[in-house]
């Protein structure tokens, strides 16, 4: 049970506001142009200021998931712009560490954001505690999760806009203590751990009957032939919920992929490599890949489909590379 006096420490500090964090540098093309290269993103509007102009903005606009980019300190986590606030937006977790709990990790970011931004921009966010949960207790340990606003601005002459908000959360724990086993204690028969089943629901039945019976089925509308991964209950280009499904070759190509390397979560092999997909039909769908070497691996290699049973309860479909 949480100290009663921490309890009424944190809940304090819930909607406190602290000062601006400034950018670095202004919103610009060559930033842009990096990350739209490391992400694979192939936009004019990020990259082509004669296109961006012809659709109405000054500049080329800055793919909307650098938000958070632009205000970063860099390597050395305390090395603000100069104006930034030298105040600790998570100072709450200071504040929490003395009574029992060392242990933090990242939860998830949620972003929002308010319009397009352009190349010139000088942006900077403020924040505020957004919430301290109760304590909670999870696979990881006990501990409270602490949700940090972020509100980004762009500074402009006639009053600074805003442009998006980031809602970061963070669990800050004490670790769960391990149960020490005893010398006396007879080891117990370790049970097989099988991998996880998929959820099957009416709109995904078919593509996991189709892995049964060897076969890569794709969702398509009945009105316009669009196809589309995952399945869905309605067709996002024409709105129909009229839906067939076709049996794709079951080649394409590597359009993305990353390697699993920690943690390591039984049963399956690390480092494990997992591929995104592109189809020859021309949808995308992640698998995991087999029998490569995660180090040859490189984005456009062809691959193709092979259906593998596992612990008797699923087959799945993954892919082998084959030659060009």
């Amino acid at each position: 049970m949480a100290d009663q006096a921490l309890l009424d420490k944190v809940q304090a500090m819930v909607g406190r506001e602290y000062g601006r964090v400034y950018a670095w540098d202004r919103v610009n093309a060559p930033m842009i142009r990096h990350w739209c290269e490391i992400m694979g993103i192939d936009n004019p509007l990020y990259t082509n200021a004669d296109f961006a102009r012809a659709q109405g903005h000054a500049d080329v606009v800055a793919p909307p998931g650098m938000l958070q980019v632009w205000c970063m300190a860099g390597l050395d986590l305390e090395n603000y712009a100069p104006g930034s606030t030298d105040e600790n937006n998570f100072e709450v977790l200071k504040v929490i560490e003395p009574y029992g709990y060392p242990a933090v990790v990242a939860v998830n970011s949620d972003l929002y954001f308010e319009r397009p931004i352009i190349a010139g921009e000088r942006l900077y966010f403020t924040s505020k505690v957004d919430s301290v949960s109760e304590e909670k207790t999870t696979p990881l340990g006990t501990g409270f999760f602490v949700t940090v606003l972020m509100s980004y601005f762009s500074e402009q002459p006639g009053g600074d806009e805003p442009v998006g908000r980031q809602l970061f959360r963070v669990f800050k724990f004490k670790p769960a203590q391990r149960p020490e086993a005893k010398a006396a204690d007879k080891p117990a028969e370790a049970k097989a751990i099988k991998r996880p089943l998929p959820g099957v629901s009416d709109d995904t039945r078919f593509f996991w009957e189709g892995c049964e019976a060897g076969k890569l089925l794709i969702q398509r509308c009945s009105d316009c032939q669009t196809l589309r991964h995952p399945p869905a209950p309605v067709c996002s280009k024409c709105h129909s919920f009229a839906w067939d499904s076709i049996e794709a070759a079951g080649t394409g190509e590597l359009y993305s992929f990353v390697v699993m390397h920690y943690p390591e979560v039984p049963p399956f092999d690390y480092p494990n490599p997992i591929g995104l997909i592109e189809l020859d039909e021309g949808v995308r769908l992640i698998a995991g890949l087999i029998d490569v070497d995660p180090a040859s691996l490189q984005v456009g290699q062809r691959v193709q489909v092979e259906f593998h049973r596992f612990d008797d309860q699923q087959t799945l479909p993954q892919f082998r590379l084959v030659a060009a």
